[in-house]
């Protein structure tokens, strides 16, 4: 395990910012629309970028983890959010759907395999994804460490992580009666989905606000602000599959299939004091898969962007691109 320390800002870490080289509508069916961008170099390592949630949507900063002169990457706004069509929908829109969008893009780009680099919910997707599809992934990338299952829910939303906040807690709940607190999934779920934009928005800005008020190491427990439309999106995604467990066929599934993994290398970089996806199940899943290293960073929390997460991240990706010359 690697401990990575430092203070600068995240953006020294990082590769110039680029622009897509091509970004375009993508047609997965099911009355689906995703949107998809391309950056670096047209004949570099193919890497796929696996944005958190369900929901969060794809932005500039993540295309600059990669040598542009190495890699070739492909970014998409998963089924309902970001660009892509129609927004916030859940319709047609489960694990299983994501994992087959991510393995036709493949097929469009014409790659046999490549390189997956997920976070957070992304890394739930990354290896879900690795275990359907073991032979098409050559490398798998993974940050802040989400498995889906009920352990990690009842964590952050049923009282684990309260316990360190118990006050922005009280305001996550305070929205709701009394009698539906104990099952605050639930309760959000009915007013996220009940037909009223107007409540729906302002449901899931109380959403967003706590899980973005924990999301790095050094938060005072104050969180910006986010766009209304984007927390409704972010909300509806995110509670649909946890009000359904993910969608795995029983709880700890991707745990419990982690000998499927076998053949794929990875790497795992975790916050030592994540409060959204704590590091035991970086751990675990390290443990039920050799094929992998766990750098376990002290002093760093959740966030993408957090410097030592960031600094660790190129340096993954840079010895990789030197291991692939």
């Amino acid at each position: 395990m690697d401990k990575v320390s430092g203070q600068k800002s995240a953006y020294a870490y990082l590769y110039p910012q680029i622009v897509p080289n091509d970004h375009f509508m993508f047609s997965v069916g099911d009355g689906h629309e995703i949107y998809v961008e391309e950056v670096g170099n047209p004949n570099g390592v193919p890497v796929v970028v696996l944005h958190g949630g369900p929901g969060g949507g794809c932005s500039p900063f993540m295309r600059r983890f990669f040598d542009p002169s190495v890699y070739r990457v492909i970014l998409f706004d998963q089924r309902g959010c970001g660009r892509s069509r129609p927004t916030a929908s859940v319709e047609n829109n489960t694990t299983w759907h994501l994992v087959e969008d991510i393995e036709r893009l493949r097929q469009h780009f014409g790659y046999d395999d490549w390189v997956v680099f997920g976070g957070s919910w992304g890394a739930t997707l990354g290896v879900a994804y690795a275990e359907t599809h073991p032979d098409r992934v050559r490398h798998l990338v993974l940050r802040g460490v989400f498995l889906g299952t009920q352990e990690e829910l009842d964590w952050f939303y049923g009282g684990g992580a309260a316990k360190f906040w118990p006050d922005l807690w009280a305001e996550f709940v305070s929205v709701l009666p009394v009698s539906e607190r104990d099952d605050a999934i639930a309760a959000y779920n009915r007013r996220l989905f009940s037909g009223d934009i107007g409540q729906e928005e302002r449901f899931g800005r109380h959403w967003a606000i706590w899980e973005n008020a924990l999301a790095a190491i050094g938060s005072n427990g104050k969180a910006g602000e986010p766009p209304l439309s984007y927390a409704r999106t972010f909300a509806r995604l995110e509670n649909h599959y946890f009000a359904n467990g993910c969608f795995f066929e029983e709880d700890g599934q991707l745990l419990s299939n982690a000998d499927r993994l076998a053949t794929v290398p990875g790497t795992i970089v975790q916050g030592r004091f994540d409060m959204i996806c704590p590091p035991l199940t970086a751990y675990r899943l390290k443990e039920a898969w050799p094929a992998a290293q766990l750098h376990m960073i002290g002093q760093a929390g959740h966030a993408l962007s957090e410097p030592s997460i960031t600094q660790a991240l190129v340096q993954v990706m840079d010895a990789l691109a030197r291991a692939m010359r």
